[in-house]
């Protein structure tokens, strides 16, 4: 890939960020592995797709990129599966394409599906305030904040207060545990940074208070509900939520991040044991590609959510909203994003957590789907990860040069 096409997409793409032991400094004992691809049963990509996607991925591990990817593609263009890279860095055996990763904020789709089908059950309605359903937690400050407004950013809370700044600091505090009550109340506390509706700034605490306001009115946990409107009706019995478990329960591939040493260099440390509780109904889904493809496919068909409640995934604010402090364009509608690549429209949402990047995309009349996950060794970093930029651009093309 280019540098001008790299440039292009990394400014398009919005990652889904928020708002152990020690491994070799170097990758000298874990020598790249192939790629392997799988080609189905069905009839499979363009072979020129194919060789792109496979480029994509070869290479891995790279301590300054990756240490494996995993990916899926499918749709009527065709079905292409490979994966590449190692389970660990300590035995190099190769990645493991069924593992499972954590999703990060492809967590928010899970959850906007779930806030519209209560919507559609008349359960909760998409223009009352936050607070009519949470009085208890959410002040009058905050008192004109909708449900729509939470579900697309654009209401204006900010970011809760966490402790630490530097990424040494986050890795000290890997087990710390926060409650979602905890992070409503730190963020309700601060001034909003805009009025609700005419700015758009993508954060988790939103996620959060949908999150609540889904136990609310439902009189149950948070993740009972995914389950059971989601996961167990569409047979994702590989996604799962951690709770207050840092560990990666199941078969899964070790996430690796980079950090600076003391003498100038770097180091990466194995950072798969990290919790989440800070993340919640906004990032801490735990899942597989395959699970992920056949959610996405059964939510763009419309069986998870249906009829006009589905229209707002697929709606962005009102071209007026722009973005907090950068001005530019409103990118998120409820819980998705879109960009143009290859001429293409796609919808999608991308995640990260320490050690793990993931995107679910795909355009709307499903012609190509997108599923990947990247152990990348930044995860959280400003810049997107290469390996991912170039699988992106394997799946649906380059964004068009502005």
């Amino acid at each position: 890939m280019n540098t001008r096409t790299r440039t292009l997409l990394a400014a398009a793409l919005v990652l889904g960020v928020a708002a152990g032991p020690t491994a070799p400094a170097a990758l000298a004992h874990a020598a790249p592995a192939p790629a392997h691809a799988t080609e189905a049963r069905t009839r499979t990509v363009p072979a020129a797709d194919a060789e792109a996607l496979r480029a994509a991925i070869s290479g891995l591990p790279a301590e300054d990129d990756a240490t494996a990817a995993l990916v899926r593609v499918s749709g009527t263009d065709g079905t292409w599966r490979g994966s590449s890279g190692v389970h660990d860095l300590v035995s190099g055996r190769p990645a493991d394409p069924a593992a499972r990763f954590r999703a990060g904020s492809v967590t928010k789709v899970f959850t906007a599906a779930t806030v519209l089908q209560l919507a559609g059950e008349r359960k909760l309605d998409l223009d009352r305030t936050a607070r009519h359903y949470l009085p208890d937690l959410i002040p009058a400050s905050y008192g004109q904040v909708t449900v729509r407004q939470l579900l697309n950013h654009t209401s204006g809370i900010p970011a809760a207060r966490m402790p630490g700044t530097t990424l040494e600091e986050a890795y000290a505090r890997r087990f710390d545990l926060y409650t979602p009550r905890g992070m409503v109340a730190s963020a309700m506390a601060q001034a909003p940074e805009f009025t609700p509706g005419l700015s758009q700034h993508y954060l988790n605490i939103n996620y959060t208070v949908l999150g609540l306001i889904v136990e609310k009115v439902t009189g149950d946990s948070y993740a009972h509900q995914v389950g059971e409107r989601v996961l167990r009706p569409l047979g994702l019995r590989s996604t799962s939520f951690p709770g207050t478990d840092p560990r990666l329960r199941g078969p899964h591939n070790h996430g690796y991040q980079t950090f600076d040493t003391p003498g100038g260099g770097t180091e990466l440390r194995d950072v798969t044991v990290w919790g989440v509780t800070d993340a919640w109904a906004a990032g801490d889904i735990v899942s597989t590609t395959a699970d992920l493809e056949r959610f996405t496919r059964a939510l763009f068909s419309g069986r998870i959510v249906r009829g006009p409640l589905l229209e707002e995934m697929f709606t962005l604010p009102d071209p007026s909203v722009r973005t907090y402090r950068t001005g530019g364009p409103a990118q998120y509608s409820a819980g998705l994003s879109a960009l143009t690549l290859g001429g293409r429209e796609v919808w999608g949402k991308t995640g990260g957590r320490w050690g793990y990047n993931t995107v679910v995309a795909a355009t709307r009349d499903l012609s190509r789907t997108l599923v990947y996950s990247v152990n990348s060794t930044d995860a959280k970093g400003q810049d997107m990860n290469a390996t991912a930029m170039d699988i992106v651009v394997a799946a649906f093309g380059a964004p068009p040069v502005r």
